[in-house]
C-alpha cells in the first residue's frame, strides 16, 4: 500500500504543476520554487511529516521535500540553539543534496555542449 500511495502523492505533485504551467503564465522556474515553498509551510504546521509517514519515499523525491529539509532541519537547530541555530540549521539536512547537484553538474558539463 505504501507504494500506490507514493505513486498518488508523486502523480499529485506532477498533476498540480502541470495544471500550473498549462493555465498560468508561471515557468517551471515560479513552479519549482513554490514548490519549495508550500514544502516549508507543510513542514511549519507538521503536515509534511504525515505525509512521509503514508507516502514513505514518494513525499521524499519531490521538489516539496527540499523545501521541507530546510524548514525541519532549521527549526529542529533553532530550538537546541536559539536564532542563530535557524540560519545554520538550514544547511545540515540539505548540504549533500546541494553540493551533490554542484559537482555531477560540473563534470557533465565538462562531457556535454550546450547548444546555441
Amino acid at each position: 500500500m505504501v507504494y500506490f500511495y507514493a505513486f498518488l502523492f508523486c502523480g499529485l505533485v506532477c498533476l498540480i504543476g502541470q495544471l500550473i504551467l498549462d493555465n498560468t503564465k508561471l515557468t517551471p522556474g515560479h513552479v519549482t520554487s513554490l514548490f519549495v515553498v508550500v514544502g516549508a509551510l507543510l513542514e511549519f504546521f507538521s503536515i509534511y511529516d504525515k505525509i512521509l509517514i503514508y507516502a514513505g519515499a514518494g513525499a521524499s523525491v519531490p521538489i516539496t521535500s527540499f523545501g521541507h529539509s530546510l524548514c525541519h532541519a532549521a527549526l529542529l537547530r533553532a530550538k537546541e540553539e536559539g536564532i542563530m541555530g535557524l540560519f545554520m540549521g538550514m544547511f545540515d539536512l540539505t548540504c549533500s543534496g546541494i553540493t551533490a547537484a554542484i559537482v555531477f553538474s560540473f563534470f557533465l558539463s565538462l562531457i556535454f555542449k550546450p547548444k546555441s
